[in-house]
């Protein structure tokens, strides 16, 4: 055992051992990655049981603070779920294209809606879910050609996802995603004690090739972005969804959860993966569309998955808020909104063709086919975030959405007007000549 882990490891108890590492997690002094002792070297070093050691891992790998990687042992997880520090302030004169956010301008008023509704007295013991809500939502899936004969509302696309795999899968269960994912999918998954099987993607995600070999390997459940995939921006379309599914007929008890989280701004129309499938859900949630702040999101599901869901809430959250229900509706029925959403559609589109010919022009080729970002591939990840700092951009890079994806950045285009995107593209050729003439 290290001297640095035998310091931070201490306790007479397997909550106190389970505690103390915790503690050293959040301070940093072990790092993601850090190895943790054998059960039986720590039970010997605190002069304890075997057997109070384990329930002290145990505890730790349930709650996604460690994962045990065979030959490997116990380590520190790469993502747990710890309180984030507040993140550090950009320099000043530095544009932010790195917070993923929308843009408040292509949001819609919430104000006259929230004086136009009623808020009701809804009380405990009544229904999870506001029904014209559901009613609402489900003209919106079916429209699709997603059944909505089973509904539910949740508390954001995150807490339906969490949700869903709570109802089916336990730690240690198999979940095949797409490589690069989106960060939030990787730390539910390391919180739930769920291991994530990568699958190599394109602009029209998901490879039928890469899925089929990583169903190979006992995976429980799929999580897909059908659009607007975060990072990438990739989207599924008809022929992908053809070849995809005859891949997943050969896995009919797969979980296909599907994160549908830009909804009408996505840019593309929307597909699915999940007809006629016995275990599925697609997560709708407004985030995008009407703003991050609602924590709001619909879930569609088969009975089973949808049932469980909703007795899930009668420990947990109980119900999302039916007043924001109501703003929803209020706010999806107010004339015009459909133009706002093919407005703010059609602008975020612009933007992100924008930056994609102007990277183009420097001999530089990314994606970017929906939704709110741009992937770009660069061969020194670092150097080039760095350089662009320097040069007054911030994007995010790749690295912490990648599992075995290569080296990128993401670039969220949702306030970048188009002469904007040609001085930021002159800015990423000139720091990736730059950073790959320091690497040779």
């Amino acid at each position: 055992m290290t001297v640095s882990v035998q310091k931070y490891i201490r306790g007479s108890s397997a909550v106190e051992i389970a505690g103390s590492v915790e503690r050293a997690i959040h301070t940093e002094r072990l790092v993601p990655g850090a190895g943790l002792p054998t059960v039986r070297a720590l039970a010997e070093a605190l002069d304890l049981s075997p057997a109070t050691v384990a329930s002290a891992y145990r505890t730790l790998r349930a709650r996604g603070l460690v994962v045990t990687q065979g030959r490997r042992g116990t380590r520190v997880s790469e993502r747990p779920p710890l309180t984030a520090r507040a993140p550090a302030s950009l320099p000043d004169g530095v544009r932010d294209l790195a917070d993923g956010n929308p843009d408040p301008d292509l949001l819609p008023d919430l104000l006259p809606a929230l004086g136009s509704i009623d808020p009701g007295k809804h009380l405990y013991g009544r229904g999870v879910s506001h029904p014209p809500l559901l009613r609402a939502s489900a003209r919106r899936f079916e429209a699709d050609g997603i059944s909505a004969a089973h509904q539910i509302v949740v508390s954001g696309a995150l807490d339906g996802l969490e949700r869903a795999l709570d109802a089916h899968l336990r730690p240690g269960d198999r979940v095949a995603v797409e490589d690069p994912a989106f960060l939030g999918v990787l730390d539910l998954l390391q919180a739930l004690g769920l291991v994530p099987v990568p699958v190599a993607m394109d602009e029209f995600g998901p490879l039928p090739q890469a899925l089929t070999a990583a169903l190979e390997r006992d995976v429980a459940a799929l999580i897909v972005t059908p659009r607007a995939q975060n990072p990438t921006g990739a989207a599924l379309d008809a022929r992908r969804v053809r070849a995809l599914r005859r891949v997943l007929r050969r896995h009919p008890d797969l979980l296909i959860l599907e994160d549908d989280h830009a909804g009408p701004v996505a840019g593309v129309d929307a597909q699915t993966l999940c007809a006629g499938r016995r275990r599925w859900a697609v997560v709708r949630s407004v985030s995008k569309s009407l703003g991050p702040d609602l924590r709001v999101a619909m879930v569609a599901g088969d009975a089973t998955t949808i049932a469980r869901i909703e007795g899930g809430t009668i420990v947990g959250m109980r119900w999302v808020s039916h007043v924001l229900q109501r703003l929803v509706v209020s706010v999806w029925s107010r004339r015009g909104m459909s133009a706002g959403f093919r407005k703010a559609a059609n602008t975020y589109g612009r933007r992100r063709k924008a930056l994609l010919d102007a990277l183009a022009l420097h001999g530089i080729t990314a994606r970017g086919r929906s939704g709110l970002n741009v992937w770009v591939p660069v061969r020194e990840e670092a150097q080039t975030v760095s350089r662009l700092l320097e040069s007054g951009w911030a994007v995010t890079p790749g690295e912490r959405f990648g599992i075995e994806s290569g080296p990128a950045i993401r670039v969220c285009i949702a306030r970048l007007s188009p002469s904007d995107a040609i001085q930021l593209a002159a800015s990423i050729a000139s720091a990736v000549r730059t950073s790959t003439a320091a690497a040779v």
